[in-house]
């Protein structure tokens, strides 16, 4: 039987995952990146799955975090995007961060020698051809002006839109050290044993805070007048937009200074700690955790430079910012992630209104298991919604949304991260220690997550099973 090739649109992080688990159930894949045919806001390289904000995927915690459990999830599903962040691992904590040229580069390679993958450079400047018989859209918060106005057509909805910002990466050597010291807060070990100094911490005291808070204020922004009215997106804010929000805002955010000791001045406790996180393997370059900005290029050297540390700091990167557009996946999609419109075609990662690399790679991974199966003549369901997995394609096929999809319009709709929250409860269970004393406050929340954790990697075992029995059979 001869099995037609399914177009994945868009070589990211969704897109390049889709077409490696699709290659795997052995379909054959056309792979359509535009870079560097034509390039982005964003974008610095051609690379595949490039990283263009922050190099984390965050925690790495299966048993308590949600993001580390969708890690494991992924895993566990021969997913590429998290075996080649875990090949290029570098140290942050409890957190997953890559090396991110490397990261790209491996991706790049592993697609490239895939037999089953043909890697096509150039624009999809409208709606896919008819001749396509199945389609992924994973062109995320980037997607083309053109492509964009072709699924406005083809939906007859407005697309929604939120600002990202970049945060500004430092080269090492240009750290005062006499200033700034390594540790990890809570001095917390990373996965491999090896995170305990993982962050780099620049201390201030409340005047240089103050006066560095001033700056940010006064510091002239990046100013979008066509994208007027468009939100922010809460997990990726800039920093001025933070310190607008109250001037202790910072410190009880990204500049917090507790689980962190100075030893250069152990006896003063700082009132605020800048963190940076290293960004490649070799430890050459070092990105400062939650400086997501929209200042300009000139004001951001002279205001980061206030930081105790960084008075000489040489920038390889400076912060940007850049608008990101997502579907209004809730009325659009159905529960295969394909557009009622033209179920020929699904669409995956952020432009389905996921937020996150790992998020945006895990929806690359169903879609890609689910075209294929299309294609082979089966058909595989969503994964559970107790998974991570299945809790993610809830959130955005109308997990969200109270009552009728019909009646609300989906207005409520945003970008999400994985979170427990999106998970259905366990149900009446109750919770003891080892002693056999009831849990109560914190350590009953850590008890129930793991409880939750385990049941996602039983149900995600399940859901795998199912497939490679259903493959086995039509073999």
């Amino acid at each position: 039987m001869k099995v037609e090739p399914i177009h994945i649109v868009g070589g990211g992080m969704a897109g390049s995952e889709a077409a490696w688990q699709a290659a795997n159930l052995g379909v054959p894949v056309v792979l359509h990146e535009m870079r560097p045919v034509r390039g982005t806001d964003a974008h610095h390289t051609d690379g595949l799955a490039e990283l263009v904000c922050s190099n984390s995927f965050r925690s790495d915690d299966w048993e308590y975090n949600a993001v580390g459990l969708l890690h494991e999830e992924m895993r566990r599903a021969g997913g590429l995007i998290i075996a080649m962040g875990d090949r290029h691992r570098v140290p942050a904590g409890s957190a997953l961060a890559v090396d991110r040229d490397n990261f790209s580069a491996d991706v790049t390679a592993a697609l490239k020698a895939h037999p089953l993958v043909t890697i096509e450079r150039g624009e999809v400047d409208g709606w896919p051809p008819e001749a396509w018989s199945s389609v992924i859209i994973a062109t995320g918060p980037l997607t083309s002006d053109n492509l964009a106005k072709a699924i406005l057509a083809k939906t007859g909805e407005d697309s929604l839109a939120f600002f990202d910002a970049i945060a500004p990466i430092v080269h090492l050597e240009s750290i005062d050290m006499s200033k700034a010291w390594k540790q990890s807060r809570y001095d917390k070990p990373g996965p491999g044993g090896d995170g305990a100094e993982a962050y780099i911490n620049c201390a201030m005291n409340k005047g240089q805070y103050e006066a560095f808070i001033a700056a940010l204020l006064a510091g002239p922004k990046t100013e979008f007048k066509e994208w007027e009215g468009t939100p922010y997106f809460e997990g990726c804010l800039p920093i001025e937009v933070m310190a607008e929000r109250g001037a202790e805002t910072l410190r009880f955010g990204p500049m917090k200074p507790v689980g962190l000791t100075n030893p250069h001045d152990p006896t003063v406790k700082s009132h605020a700690i800048v963190q940076l996180r290293q960004d490649n393997k070799l430890g050459t370059l070092w990105n400062m955790v939650g400086f997501q900005t929209k200042l300009k290029h000139g004001a951001q050297t002279d205001i980061f430079r206030m930081i105790p540390g960084l008075e000489n700091a040489q920038f390889a990167r400076l912060g940007g910012i850049h608008r990101n557009t997502f579907i209004n996946s809730p009325v659009l999609l159905d529960r295969q992630l394909r557009l009622k419109a033209d179920p020929r075609v699904r669409f995956a990662g952020q432009v389905t209104g996921v937020e996150g690399y790992v998020e945006s790679a895990a929806m690359g991974l169903v879609a890609g298991r689910m075209a294929a199966a299309q294609s082979l003549g089966r058909q595989v369901e969503p994964p559970p919604d107790t998974t991570a997995l299945g809790a993610l394609v809830n959130h955005i096929t109308g997990g969200h949304v109270v009552g009728r999809i019909e009646d609300s319009g989906a207005r409520s709709f945003q970008p999400m991260n994985v979170n427990f929250g999106l998970f259905p409860e366990l149900g009446p269970v109750e919770l003891k220690a080892p002693d056999g004393k009831r849990l109560k406050g914190a350590d009953k929340g850590r008890a129930r997550k793991r409880l939750m954790a385990l049941r996602a990697l039983d149900d995600l075992g399940e859901w795998l099973s199912a497939q490679q029995v259903q493959q086995a059979v039509t073999a």
